[in-house]
């Protein structure tokens, strides 16, 4: 064979029988699967014996830096030979707004990396409008929220000074007042499924629906979309459903594709890359993650090459809640990523102490 056409899980698995021969060329798709230098999956890569190795990713930067350390040290291997050193000489001052490391890199990088927008590979896309939505808690929601909070804000704030120790317990329980700023059922199954994000979203799927439209659906928890489907078969609203536990992944695709079900619901995770479904124009992310680059991915599904219609994307997030500070978060890493990437990136840095305190701030 001239082309080899292989998955990363097979590259990892048969690793020496593929570093055994040699290559004229490897190309990455889908790069980030191998931005973690620890993992096998990297490893295997790096030590493939090829004469050029090119990458290609829409999210270079997922965590932080050491993404896109990683991309470089498989495809310029002599550029930045250590990660340690490339920590202490650009990743910690960037990120602590050191706009000369920021230059330096930029520099060096710049002959090594071609960046195109969606907006130049395509301009005749159609319009995106991206629109958040506030969402109130109802009374008896709002007052279980606050008095988790109060629990939450005490632990969490006594175990960030060792966040290494502790990130798991602290994730846990960002990850719990996230849940909760869902649906009280989420975190206590005695509690009514009720959440006021669900009755916007039913209200908006049925005007658009009205009018000839489709929608994904997003979220992160599999948990709250199983409340979004159970509500929705109740209205009579047909759907479909993808999650990464979906054993016919392609039927339930082709049967959004090539029916009329106007709601397909997907988890993040799930559905996030590698699918085209312009069939929809319309996008809920139903809760927001603070490393955007997952949303994106998920708008992305529908804004690309094939899509006639403009496309809608409503962020539903429930005020007053650690959702507010996550939006926030988000704006505050995308900055980052623009300025090292040189254009609107998509991707936010991992969460640092600081940005712990910040999401559970008064």
């Amino acid at each position: 064979a001239h082309v080899v056409v292989t998955s990363y899980t097979l590259l990892r698995l048969e690793a020496d029988d593929y570093r055994g021969l040699g290559w004229s060329a490897v190309l990455l798709d889908e790069a980030q699967f191998v931005k973690n230098h620890a993992s096998k999956a990297y490893q295997a890569v790096r030590k493939l014996r090829a004469r050029m190795k090119v990458a290609l990713t829409g999210t270079p930067l997922e965590n932080n830096l050491m993404d896109l350390w990683s991309l470089l040290s498989i495809t310029a291997s002599g550029l930045f030979p250590d990660p340690k050193s490339f920590t202490e000489a650009y990743r910690k001052p960037i990120e602590s707004g050191d706009a000369e490391a920021l230059t330096r890199l930029h520099r060096r990088i710049r002959p090594l990396i071609l960046r195109r927008t969606k907006a130049a590979v395509a301009s005749e896309l159609p319009d995106k409008q991206e629109q958040l939505v506030p969402v109130e808690l109802a009374p008896a929601h709002r007052r279980l929220y606050d008095r988790q909070l109060a629990r939450e804000r005490q632990k969490v704030l006594g175990l960030v000074g060792d966040l290494n120790r502790n990130r798991i317990t602290i994730l846990r329980s960002l990850t719990l007042l996230r849940q909760l700023s869902l649906s009280p059922a989420l975190v206590d199954p005695d509690h009514a499924p009720h959440s006021a994000k669900i009755d916007v979203l039913v209200d908006m799927l049925q005007e658009l629906i009205a009018e000839g439209h489709r929608a994904l659906v997003f979220s992160q928890f599999t948990g709250f979309l199983a409340l979004v489907k159970t509500r929705l078969d109740a209205e009579g609203i047909p759907f479909e459903y993808l999650d990464g536990r979906t054993r016919d992944r392609a039927a339930r695709i082709d049967a959004f594709r090539t029916g009329d079900a106007p709601a397909f619901l997907i988890s993040l995770k799930a559905g996030g890359f590698g699918l085209t479904l312009t069939e929809a124009d319309y996008v809920f992310i139903m809760d927001p993650w603070w490393n955007p680059a997952a949303e994106s991915q998920a708008i992305d599904r529908t804004h690309r090459i094939g899509q006639d219609k403009p496309v809608n994307v409503y962020r539903l997030v429930s005020t007053d809640t650690i959702e507010d500070k996550v939006v926030a978060l988000q704006e505050h890493k995308r900055h980052l990523f623009d300025q090292v990437v040189g254009a609107a990136s998509d991707v936010a840095a991992p969460l640092s102490a600081a940005d712990i305190r910040g999401l559970l701030d008064d």
